[in-house]
């Protein structure tokens, strides 16, 4: 049975925070890290959802926050396995678009489409990524944070 799912997170820039890096994908970028919990990399969140829209287990709520706050774990690479775990099937293609107007996504695409081809165990061909600053018109493209959709398609056992 062929699965289509939706993913979707987005986070505010921390410009507070001086410590923390700017993770996409699995990917450090210069810029302003993104506030919250974990690394919140937006990407591997909106990732980790449409995995928990296609398994029915929500890993970004009590599952990550317990991986974070109780393990001390903070790095979105380890919600995406975890929620990984759920998953019976074979993914063919994800597809993520992101929105912001910094940073510039694009020098580091091959690099976000290689991390996340490795972390899914899938070949870097079946990873679209596509940026867009929205032309200003949202808070993201406004360069107050970073929103990203993620689109997956899968095969899975019909249960």
């Amino acid at each position: 049975m062929v699965k289509v799912s939706i993913g979707q997170d987005s986070h505010r820039f921390d410009f507070e925070d001086t410590e923390k890096r700017l993770i996409l994908g699995g990917v450090e970028f210069d810029g302003t890290p993104l506030l919250g919990n974990s690394d919140a990399d937006v990407v591997l969140h909106a990732l980790t959802n449409a995995v928990s829209s296609i398994t029915g287990v929500n890993i970004l709520g009590e599952v990550a926050d317990k991986i974070c706050f109780e393990d001390g774990i903070t790095d979105s690479r380890v919600y995406l396995m975890e929620a990984l775990k759920h998953f019976n099937g074979v993914i063919s293609h994800v597809s993520l678009s992101i929105e912001c107007s910094v940073p510039k996504i694009s020098p580091k695409i091959p690099h976000m489409k290689k991390s996340i081809a490795g972390l899914l165990s899938i070949n870097e061909s079946a990873v679209g990524i596509t940026a867009t600053s929205g032309e200003g018109l949202t808070d993201f493209g406004k360069g107050l944070g970073i929103q990203c959709f993620c689109i997956l398609t899968a095969i899975c056992d019909n249960a």
